[in-house]
């Protein structure tokens, strides 16, 4: 497998803080991890895309195309389907808004996903799940059959154990919270 030690420690030096937050779920953490200053990077992308993609693998979830909520997903639904390019099986990326455009054709999800396409849900960082499962439901009704979930980093806060109960789709991360925090200086 493509090598996750690097991802954890660029995970642990850009994106992770220490402190007193609020998160996007309400919930205070002494602990916050802006995934995008990993995912939005040239090595974070050169890292996720073959490491999900081998994941998928792993897990035998044939996508036709990888997305979820816009804004932490994207960068990493896009890693996946450039490195999926010279595979035997390319992957579409797409977006799920967070809600319709109120002009032109008033989607929810933009790029080129297909109604009938096998998905796969992406997410940046769990925490209670809430975010993957809106897209879930946004997949699903617009025709997408959702295979799983991938995550970039898992909180390890209950939010992976609350999608695989609210969605009953297996969710697998690539880094959890504690393996960061590891690698975080003191």
């Amino acid at each position: 497998m493509p090598d996750t030690t690097t991802l954890i420690a660029l995970l642990a030096s850009r994106s992770a803080r220490r402190g007193t937050f609020t998160l996007a779920s309400g919930k205070t953490s002494t602990l916050y991890i802006d995934a995008r200053l990993t995912t939005m990077s040239p090595e974070g992308l050169a890292l996720i895309g073959p490491l999900s993609l081998e994941i998928m693998r792993a897990h035998e979830w044939r996508a036709d195309s990888v997305g979820g909520l816009t804004l932490g997903a994207d960068p990493i639904a896009y890693a996946i389907s450039y490195a999926s390019t010279a595979t035997e099986f390319p992957v579409r990326a797409f977006t799920v808004r967070k809600e319709a455009k109120s002009h032109g054709t008033g989607k929810v999800i933009e790029g080129p996903f297909q109604s009938g396409d096998r998905v796969v849900i992406i997410e940046d960082v769990i925490t209670t799940g809430g975010s993957a499962a809106r897209a879930v439901e946004a997949v699903s009704a617009a025709g997408g059959k959702p295979v799983g979930v991938l995550a970039l980093v898992d909180r390890e806060e209950g939010g992976r154990e609350a999608l695989v109960a609210s969605t009953g789709l297996p969710v697998v991360s690539i880094v959890r919270a504690s393996e960061i925090v590891a690698r975080m200086p003191p």
